[in-house]
């Protein structure tokens, strides 16, 4: 028997919206078992926070990146990431950062500005995650 191929979250950019390259306005999940993976930041391995903005937010997706993998999923997988970026930052500089880490894998994002919680965290992701099926 030949397997299905599996279903990955489905992009819903209305054609009256702006079409970004970087997100998509909706994001349709396919139904089965859901990943939701908690705030990401800029913490690395050995527990040490890395400087700046953009290391910050390329160690946070690294982070998620291997959340993902852990549970058998990667970034196509996701359908919303959420981005809390500590106010007075530009979130073009810390989006800038994220091509090399993430790709191209447009999803459905919502940035907010945030006072944060640890003295020197910058950025925090959390993402929503479709699983693959078994």
């Amino acid at each position: 028997m030949t397997a299905l191929p599996a279903r990955l979250p489905t992009p819903v950019d209305p054609p009256q919206l702006f079409r970004s390259p970087a997100f998509a306005q909706g994001m349709i999940a396919p139904a089965g078992r859901t990943l939701y993976v908690g705030g990401q930041n800029g913490i690395d391995r050995d527990g040490e926070l890395l400087e700046g903005i953009v290391d910050q937010t390329q160690q946070a997706l690294r982070n998620l990146l291997a959340v993902l993998a852990a549970a058998g999923a990667g970034p196509e997988h996701v359908v919303k990431l959420n981005v809390y970026l500590a106010a007075g930052y530009d979130p073009a500089e810390g989006y800038a950062a994220t091509r090399s880490i993430w790709g191209d894998h447009r999803t459905a994002v919502t940035v907010v500005a945030v006072s944060p919680a640890r003295p020197g965290v910058l950025v925090e992701i959390d993402a929503v995650a479709a699983l693959p099926e078994d």
